[in-house]
This record gives C-alpha cells, structure tokens and sequence, in this order.
C-alpha cells in the first residue's frame, strides 16, 4: 500500500510539474505571438518604416557631403602642410644668409 501511495504521489507530482511547465510555455508563446503581431504591424510599408528610410537616406546623404568637405580639408591641410616646411626652410636659408653677410662685408 505504501509503494501504492508512494507512486500516486510520485504521479501527482509529475502531473503537476507538467502543468506548470505547460501553463509557462503558453504564456511564452502567448507573448512571442503578441510581440510578433506587433512587428508584423509596423512592417515595411508602414508610415513609420517609410518615414524612417526617409530619414536614413536624408542622413546618409549629409554624411556623403559632410565626408566630401572633411576630404577638401585634409588636403588643403596637407599642403598647408607642406608649404609650412618649405618657408621654414627658406626662413633658415635666408637667416643663414644673413649672418653670413654680417660675418663678410
């Protein structure tokens, strides 16, 4: 009798621990359902898709204009640059110059 008792028991548990875990996983699947509708409701062709892949090409072109300026830039700084090093080196020739015709009158 008590083996009896003990597998109702053991049985009871079982029955209860599936119910558990198949009151969860309806819930889950509830939810997944619910946040899928949602997705499918906004969509491609929504208002709010649209205006946001309107938004995303407004973006990306003054990011296009905003990298073209930015390129102008570092090569005008380059050469600026560039032009820097020479006149430092023309200020040298020329100081050198000077002293040496300070030096032999």
């Amino acid at each position: 009798m008590a083996i009896t008792q003990n597998k109702e028991s053991m049985n009871q548990s079982l029955t209860n621990k599936f119910e558990r875990l198949h009151k969860e996983e309806k819930k889950k699947r509830q939810e997944a359902e619910g946040e899928l509708t949602i997705i499918k409701g906004i969509g491609n062709n929504s208002p709010e898709m649209k205006a946001l892949q309107s938004r995303v090409k407004v973006l990306d072109n003054s990011l296009s204009i905003a990298l073209d300026i930015n390129d102008k830039h570092q090569r005008e700084l380059k050469e600026v640059k560039e032009d820097n090093k020479k006149l430092a080196y023309q200020i040298t020739d020329l100081k050198k110059e000077a002293k040496d015709m300070l030096l032999y009158p």
